[in-house]
C-alpha cells in the first residue's frame, strides 16, 4: 500500500509539471514590430570585437537590423588607393549573418572621412572628372561586390544637400558636379543588382532640406535610377 501511494504522488507531480508553461522568452523591440518594418542600431568595431558584452546583449535582443557605424567608410576600408582593408567589414558583415540581422553598408560616397588622394593627382592637383568618376567606380563596385548577396543595402551617398536644400560644395561636386549622385547609384547596382540602394542624410525635417532631398529623388527616379530608399539620420536616447 505504501509503495502505491508513493508512486500516485509521483505521477501527480509530473502531471502537473507536464501542465505549467514553458518559461517565457524574453521579447525585445524588434519583437514589437515583427511583421511589420526592421528595428536597427549601429555597430562600432569595439563592439564587434567583443569589447563591449552588454552592448551586444542588447543588440540581440532589441534590434534585426545593423548599420556600420564606421568600418565601411572609404577612409577605412581603402585609405591608399588601390590598398584595401577588409578585416573590420569583414567581421561586421559576419556578425550580422551569424545573427540573422538585415545589413546595412554605410557608405560608399560622403564628402567627410574620404582620404585626400582620391580627389588629387601625384602633384597635389585636383584630378580631372574623368579620373574621379573611375576612382569612385573602382572603388564602389570593389566594396559592394565584395558583399554581394550578404549586405542587403547601401547608404549610396550620404549628406550631400545643405540646410537651404542646395548642394554641399564638396569635391565630389566641385571636380565631377550634381551627376555623382546618379553615377554612384548606377555604379553601386551594377555590383549587386539585388541590394537596396539609399539616400542618406540629416536634418529632414528641415523644410528646404526636405524639398532638396524630394527634387534629388525624383530626379534620380525620373532617370531610372534605383533608389529604394530615404535614410534619415537621427539619435534617440
Amino acid at each position: 500500500m505504501k509503495i502505491s501511494i508513493i508512486t500516485g504522488t509521483l505521477t501527480l507531480a509530473l502531471g502537473l509539471l507536464s501542465c505549467q508553461a514553458p518559461p517565457k522568452k524574453e521579447l525585445g523591440f524588434k519583437d514589437a514590430f515583427e511583421g511589420k518594418f526592421l528595428i536597427g542600431t549601429t555597430l562600432n568595431t569595439n563592439q564587434i570585437a567583443g569589447n563591449e558584452p552588454e552592448a551586444i546583449k542588447l543588440t540581440k535582443r532589441e534590434f534585426n537590423s545593423i548599420v556600420a557605424e564606421n568600418c565601411m567608410k572609404m577612409e577605412s576600408l581603402q585609405p591608399s588607393e588601390g590598398y584595401f582593408f577588409w578585416d573590420e567589414a569583414d567581421a561586421f558583415v559576419k556578425f550580422g549573418e551569424d545573427n540573422g540581422m538585415h545589413i546595412v553598408g554605410h557608405t560608399l560616397v560622403w564628402h567627410s572621412q574620404t582620404p585626400a588622394w582620391l580627389f588629387v593627382d601625384s602633384e597635389g592637383n585636383d584630378v580631372s572628372r574623368e579620373v574621379l568618376i573611375e576612382r569612385m567606380r573602382t572603388h564602389i563596385q570593389t566594396v559592394v561586390g565584395r558583399y554581394k548577396g550578404r549586405v542587403d543595402g547601401w547608404d549610396v551617398v550620404n549628406e550631400s544637400i545643405l540646410e537651404d536644400g542646395s548642394w554641399r560644395q564638396s569635391k565630389w561636386i566641385e571636380i565631377i558636379g550634381p551627376d555623382f549622385v546618379r553615377l554612384a547609384f548606377e555604379f553601386a547596382h551594377e555590383a549587386d543588382p539585388d541590394a537596396e540602394l539609399y539616400y542618406n542624410d540629416y536634418s529632414v525635417s528641415t523644410p528646404a532640406k526636405r524639398d532638396g532631398i524630394y527634387y534629388l529623388a525624383k530626379d534620380l527616379m525620373e532617370k531610372g535610377v534605383r533608389l529604394d530608399g530615404i535614410g534619415m539620420q537621427g539619435h534617440l536616447t
